[in-house]
């Protein structure tokens, strides 16, 4: 084989190689994966129920996320110490010329406390931070046990993070959903004590498509 033939050669295969691999990675982007991230003793994390629905009324979201509860959440909510989850909604309008607007922005928190006296939990669900002077304006639940609380947090329900007139509806829109434990809501000398501490890391995302309205 000469030289010139061998150079023609190895191009070829070179080039075939580099169609293979674009086309697998093209592949692996496209086949929808869950969000996932690891918990602090390496188990997994992830959103393993997202839900958005477009409707005349606006759109809903529902998730369910998964995820252990670090013994030292569960020890300091035993110790009376409130904890927050929060979970973030953005609807985004892409661009091609520039970085995808966002055009709605929602949060829910949810502040799970244990009550001594009586043995039950208190779940108060609020758009915004909860406050003592906010807590008569939330919603409020009880539970008997912090399994029953926990999966009253880890579930969120046809939350309805925008009015129809926000988007158009013959325009698709990116989704994004965030979920996790709020530690700058802490108390303020508790704070300093878990700042950097992965033990108290809990965060999720996940992604979707808003597609437009089917016409009628």
């Amino acid at each position: 084989m000469t030289t010139t033939a061998f150079i023609l050669h190895f191009w070829k295969n070179a080039q075939f190689d580099l169609a293979v691999l674009l086309v697998c990675g093209c592949l692996m982007i496209a086949i929808p994966r869950p969000a996932w991230a690891a918990g602090p003793d390496g188990s997994s994390a992830e959103v393993t129920q997202l839900q958005v629905d477009r409707t005349i009324e606006g759109v809903f979201v529902s998730a369910t996320v998964s995820f252990e509860l670090p013994a030292v959440v569960e020890d300091a909510l035993l110790k009376g110490i409130p904890m927050v989850f929060v979970a973030e909604a953005d609807i985004f309008r892409t661009r091609w010329y520039w970085y995808d607007k966002r055009v709605v922005a929602a949060e829910r928190h949810m502040r799970l406390s244990f009550q001594p006296l009586t043995r039950r939990w208190r779940l108060n669900v609020a758009s915004g931070q909860i406050t003592p002077n906010s807590l008569g304006q939330a919603l409020n639940q009880s539970f008997d046990s912090l399994p029953e609380a926990m999966a009253a947090v880890r579930r969120v329900s046809r939350w309805k993070i925008s009015d129809a007139s926000e988007i158009e509806p013959d325009q698709p829109y990116g989704f994004e959903f965030r979920y996790r434990l709020d530690v700058s809501q802490l108390p303020r000398p508790f704070q300093i004590g878990v700042l950097g501490q992965t033990d108290w890391i809990i965060a999720l995302t996940a992604n979707r498509r808003l597609f437009p309205e089917p016409a009628k």
